[in-house]
């Protein structure tokens, strides 16, 4: 009898591949080639880093007022002027980013949360509860955005908070519509119906298999979103329902300005700064959108 011998190999089964080559590697690497996407991106880190080291660059009160410096046109001791109480206009810029930023990102994530578990539920259950929860979001979304956040905020009272509030009860439904549609589709998928013959648990079945898959629009949708929050959030603020004086936040400042059109330094620049933040964030919506499409890559190789 002749004896075999079975070679064991230590190759791995499935060896790792490289990170680039990777689904978020390659959607990295299209990212980096569109430049308007990079431009936004550059922009945006800009404006956090200074959200969040501000007090430390900028070690001035940016409340401290200077009735004999009032109203003063951009100069080189006060680049972007004094308001009407004399504060620097510069610094309350920079210190608003503290306001306006985070509103939007907080935003847009509870809304983001909360849309995309109740269209999780519709879209996987159906039935009953499915026609339950999207005629619940088709009712708010029957309503223009920024006239139902504008009566929200007015029974909640002035204040960022309750502005806040108001804006994810507008932003919601719209990601619930959009996670539904996407549970809807995937859920047509063969390899979710072979899980399902094998006997996988729904609530696994959901967080395994489906709900990776839905991500793509949802991040588009949440980076363009961010953007309009901000905006909203200014836009409540300058009506007098979002942040309340002394506050440096964008659309009050904005709101102070409106009414000296001599000195136009006082909405100019807080409006120049809620420009370059949403203009970095549509450009990086555009850039992640054209990334994570397949029909689009290499457009900007």
């Amino acid at each position: 009898m002749t004896a075999t011998t079975t070679r064991v190999s230590t190759t791995p089964l499935a060896a790792r591949r490289p990170f680039w080559e990777s689904p978020l590697g390659q959607t990295v690497r299209e990212l980096a080639r569109n430049r308007a996407a990079m431009i936004g991106l550059g922009i945006l880190v800009f404006w956090i880093l200074v959200a969040l080291t501000v007090s430390f660059i900028v070690p001035f009160d940016p409340l401290k007022t200077d009735v004999g410096n009032r109203l003063s046109p951009p100069s080189a001791s006060h680049w972007f002027g004094t308001d009407d109480l004399g504060r620097d206009v510069f610094k309350r810029v920079l210190f608003g980013s503290r306001y306006s930023i985070p509103a939007g990102f907080l935003t847009v994530l509870a809304a983001l949360m909360i849309g995309s578990v109740v269209g999780a539920v519709a879209g996987y259950l159906g039935g009953w509860i499915d026609n339950l929860l999207m005629r619940i979001a088709d009712m708010v979304l029957a309503f223009p955005s920024i006239v139902l956040a504008m009566a929200i905020a007015a029974a909640l009272g002035p204040g960022l908070k309750n502005a806040l509030i108001a804006i994810v009860v507008v932003l919601w439904p719209e990601y619930a519509r959009l996670m539904r549609g996407q549970v809807l589709a995937v859920k047509a998928h063969e390899y979710v119906t072979a899980a399902e013959a094998l006997g996988m648990g729904r609530i696994r079945l959901l967080v395994r298999h489906i709900l990776p898959n839905t991500q793509a629009p949802i991040v588009v949708k949440a980076t363009l979103d961010v953007g309009a929050a901000i905006v909203l959030t200014a836009g409540l603020s300058f009506i007098g329902l979002g942040a309340v004086p002394p506050d440096p936040e964008w659309g009050a400042m904005i709101r102070e300005g409106q009414r000296r059109f001599s000195q136009w330094w006082m909405a100019t620049f807080p409006g120049l700064a809620i420009f370059s933040v949403v203009m970095a964030l549509n450009f990086l919506g555009d850039g992640l959108r054209d990334a994570l499409d397949p029909r689009r890559r290499g457009r900007w190789a």
